[in-house]
């Protein structure tokens, strides 16, 4: 079984034949680079790109970190020639559940109670997320799983 993905906009997209370890990191690297609260990676083994490769950011002296550079969508997190994918860019994300997470000092106080929030409400309509954007079109390239 293969696994499928890419970015946004379809420039970028991957296969792999097989994916690994599933994990979340906290560091103030992986906020920056997701622009979240934490960076989600699987591992992804025989990775073959088959639309257009991404362009890489080198994060540091161990880390280069692929995107796309049409419309910005992180992809890859690679080092020591390991290279894992976020697992938001999978066309099916729940083929990857983290399993573990690398903890470090910059881990926002506020992500081990993010399951405790209410769920969000429009205040004119009382309507959820779900029936709110209902009608929005979405222009990003669809999930091919």
């Amino acid at each position: 079984m293969s696994f499928s993905g890419g970015c946004q906009c379809g420039a970028v997209r991957f296969t792999a034949e097989r994916l690994g370890a599933a994990s979340i990191c906290h560091c103030r690297m992986c906020q920056k680079a997701t622009g979240n609260f934490f960076g989600p990676y699987v591992d992804a083994f025989e990775l073959v790109w088959t639309n257009g490769p991404p362009a890489h950011f080198q994060s540091s002296e161990a880390v280069k970190r692929g995107f796309c550079a049409r419309c910005g969508t992180p992809l890859t997190f690679e080092s020591k020639g390991n290279v894992g994918v976020m697992i938001g860019a999978l066309d099916d994300p729940e083929a990857a559940p983290p399993v573990t997470q690398l903890l470090f000092p910059e881990k926002l106080s506020y992500v081990d109670h993010l399951g405790e929030l209410p769920a969000w409400t429009n205040l004119k309509t009382g309507l959820g997320a779900a029936e709110t954007f209902a009608g929005v079109v979405s222009r990003q390239q669809p999930d091919e799983a």
